[in-house]
């Protein structure tokens, strides 16, 4: 399963050199693993209204080129591995041919206490 999307960079996502500030990044992925969640047909805020949302547990990033004002970046998600409480993404962000950014994302689902939970059965089922 993979999914991906165009984001643009604005004056507002880059520091004083010039380039993407580190933490836009974090941003794009979300966004990425956003739409690759509602583009399988879950439902965040019918989960959120049951109770339960998702965190992210764990993060691995490399940054690996800058990206800077007016580029047309592309934030590719794909589900790397799935479990009954976590799924891993790995996402990756490119300009054109160039890769910039990569990241291994660990997911989990909390309920209203704060403790962990099971995913969503929707998820569950692209273990099949």
């Amino acid at each position: 399963m993979s999914h991906s999307m165009t984001v643009r960079v604005y004056y507002e996502d880059t520091d004083m050199a010039g380039i993407v500030y580190y933490a836009n990044y974090l941003r794009y992925i979300e966004r990425g693993r956003s739409d690759w969640v509602r583009e399988i047909g879950i439902d965040q805020l019918g989960m959120k209204g049951g109770g339960v949302v998702f965190a992210v547990r764990k993060i691995e990033a490399e940054y690996i080129q800058p990206a800077r004002f007016e580029d047309v970046l592309e934030v590719r998600t794909t589900l790397d591995s799935l479990s009954a409480a976590r799924m891993v993404m790995a996402q990756e962000v490119w300009r054109g041919p160039d890769l910039l950014f990569t990241a291994k994302v660990q997911i989990v689902c909390i309920g209203a206490a704060g403790k962990p939970t099971r995913l969503p059965a929707e998820l569950r089922l692209l273990q099949s």
